[in-house]
């Protein structure tokens, strides 16, 4: 397996050749264990010819990927792809004040009813005017 110090992709590379080098490593990983292909295959709960394929063309999935470094007892790898994004101290200060406290419901507008006056009750209410 080749140390992370060492860049093998970069961005001139191809899509086909970067899973075409990924493909190499996880068949000299298998050989390393002593592993043959059908073995692998039955370890992994894959075809020997999707092993094959995804050792030398690159092709496959990312479960069948997942799968073979499983069965290679491999999976640490992985954790090389999880990173903490890290926050800046500023995003902590303006982020500190601006958290939430407790849940809160939707508010809905309150809408005062229409009240229904007949006529003869308006005509009564109004002040008589003089001039």
């Amino acid at each position: 397996m080749i140390e992370n110090s060492v860049n093998i992709f970069t961005y001139p590379m191809s899509d086909k050749a970067i899973l075409s080098q990924l493909g190499a490593q996880l068949k000299q990983m298998r050989l390393n264990k002593n592993i043959t292909q059908l073995q692998m295959s039955k370890i992994a709960g894959l075809s020997r010819s999707a092993v094959s394929t995804m050792e030398n063309d690159g092709n496959g999935t990312m479960i069948s990927f997942v799968q073979m470094l499983r069965a290679l007892e491999k999976l640490e790898i992985l954790n090389n792809f999880i990173t903490e994004a890290p926050v800046s101290p500023v995003q902590i200060a303006r982020l500190h004040g601006k958290q939430r406290q407790r849940a809160s419901m939707k508010r809905q507008k309150r809408v005062k009813p229409y009240k229904i006056v007949e006529p003869e009750i308006l005509m009564a209410a109004e002040p008589e005017i003089k001039w």
